[in-house]
């Protein structure tokens, strides 16, 4: 799970393998695969790299780095 800030400032968490696409329109909303958009205070860089740390802490990659 990732750590992510709604726009009113509450932090949640989230499974990132739940989401199918993000967009930066200028706020940066999540297209879930359940069909819900959520729309978080971080930039899509910032999404990218806790997604990836996330990943990697599971070794989603394998023996790659």
């Amino acid at each position: 799970m990732i750590e992510l800030t709604q726009l009113s400032g509450k932090i949640f968490w989230i499974n990132p393998h739940q989401i199918e696409t993000a967009e930066s329109t200028p706020d940066t909303t999540l297209h879930m695969i359940s069909g819900n958009r959520i729309v978080v205070r971080e930039d899509i860089a910032t999404l990218r790299a806790k997604i990836v740390e996330y990943r990697r802490s599971i070794a989603a990659f394998g023996d790659q780095a």
